[in-house]
């Protein structure tokens, strides 16, 4: 069926439906699909668009949740059987009634790492889902399915969360765009935390146009078209030193192509230090972050129960360890946070974006890591170790497909607290230099 030269709302959802149904039996980017409430939505946006009735640009489109957003009537388990007896949530989270309201057909939820807890996207509960470009590769965490579904074409859209990474590593990985705005621009009310000081929430899409969109919705605001920011003219800082450590070729190569792109547009590119920072915050953040001492005050009920044996030792381990850091310790850690953060914006005044690559490295298998655990903490922590700095100081950024690689990568533009809307204008400009020149 075709609608004014386009396909219905219900045929791309049918579309959907179907090529998740042939692969039911091994299904790992999908943790649980609305096929019924799905089709009524499609449904609604079809009869609204024959009497020329919208309620926005997001009306009919096909977007999947993290299975850590709550769905009400039903038991958020955030990626893991620990909580699979947890009461059901009464209503569905802030961001997902949102969503609804602007017509958006939910898909389903995607799979995750366990309680959002690692950028490789591992999940020994409910199968690991493979990279987008090679399925023997990890998608990348922890926001994993929804890495994939972009990719694949499951979803329009993928609503994940992002507290050091989780929005941008599965992005970067499978060839997305993936935007982490400014932490408390959009409500996290019936999220599964990880950490209340550092999450936020976070759209993944093919274009930037759409995470503008999703994300404007999520916020709260009515949806506008971006304005591509001149390129001519632009402040692009390089945070040359640790966080180009450890590369792969292909990754380096990729970037100071685009580099080369940007200049020719008339960008201005010079190296911005940031590695004094970098230094202190890791001083700081040594003994624990803080994303795992507020993990483990969001799980000290559930450690005191029989379920904890099922949470992946990986997981579960850390977290556990970082309940014996005492109150003053991580009360001095927000402070020192607060103050290299507020640092961090005055060094950033002088440019518009800093730009550096997503990950170091692209997407590595999932096998040696399932076998290794050392191998497995190395790899987490590089996957983490550039797309971290963003929510450790407070900042917005945006992950952009690298073109010209083999297997996806990312390009990290990182803004100052609160300067969402410019950096996604300077994103649109950017995604369009790339669709033109390489």
């Amino acid at each position: 069926m075709r609608e004014s030269g386009k396909r219905s709302a219900r045929d791309k959802i049918e579309e959907v439906l179907t090529r998740l149904a042939e692969r039911a039996n091994d299904e790992r980017v999908f943790l649980k699909l609305y096929p019924d409430a799905t089709r009524l939505a499609a449904d609604a946006a079809d009869a609204r668009r024959r009497v020329g009735i919208s309620l926005g640009p997001l009306d009919g489109r096909i977007v999947s949740i993290k299975d850590l957003f709550d769905v009400g009537g039903e038991t958020t388990t955030a990626g893991s059987a620990a909580l699979a007896v947890a009461p059901p949530a009464v209503r569905d989270a802030t961001v997902v009634a949102r969503l609804r309201r602007a017509g958006a057909v939910i898909v389903g939820k995607t799979n995750m790492t366990e309680f959002a807890f690692s950028g490789i996207g591992l999940n020994r509960h409910f199968g690991t889902p493979g990279n987008a470009a090679d399925p023997t590769r990890v998608a990348g965490g922890s926001s994993s399915g929804a890495g994939v579904s972009v990719a694949e074409d499951t979803s329009d859209i993928a609503i994940g969360s992002d507290t050091g990474g989780s929005v941008r590593i599965p992005a970067a990985l499978n060839g997305v765009v993936g935007f982490k705005p400014t932490h408390g621009r959009v409500p996290l009310a019936g999220v599964f935390p990880l950490s209340s000081t550092l999450d936020s929430i976070g759209p993944l899409a093919r274009t930037v146009a759409d995470c503008a969109l999703a994300d404007a919705i999520m916020a709260g605001e009515e949806p506008a078209e971006i304005a591509p920011f001149p390129l001519s003219g632009l402040r692009i800082g390089i945070p040359r030193g640790r966080l180009f450590g450890d590369m792969d070729a292909a990754v380096g190569e990729g970037f100071e192509r685009s580099l080369r792109a940007l200049e020719a547009a008339g960008a201005r590119v010079a190296d911005h230090s940031i590695d004094d920072l970098l230094a202190e915050m890791r001083e700081a953040t040594r003994a624990a972050s803080i994303a795992s001492v507020e993990a483990a005050e969001v799980h000290a009920d559930l450690m005191a129960t029989q379920a904890w044996s099922l949470v992946d030792p990986r997981i579960g381990g850390p977290i556990a360890r970082r309940a014996a850091v005492p109150a003053h310790a991580y009360i001095r850690l927000l402070r020192r946070r607060s103050a290299l953060a507020a640092v961090m914006d005055e060094r950033l005044m002088p440019v518009d974006v800093l730009a550096l690559p997503t990950t170091p490295v692209v997407a590595p298998a999932i096998q040696p890591l399932l076998e290794d655990n050392d191998l497995y903490d190395r790899t987490d922590g590089l996957l983490l170790r550039n797309p971290q700095v963003a929510n450790q100081f407070d900042l917005t950024a945006i992950s952009l497909p690298m073109p010209g690689i083999n297997l996806p990568a990312g390009l990290m533009l990182f803004a100052r607290n609160g300067h969402d809307h410019h950096l996604l204008s300077v994103a649109a400009a950017v995604e369009e230099l790339f669709r033109r020149a390489l």
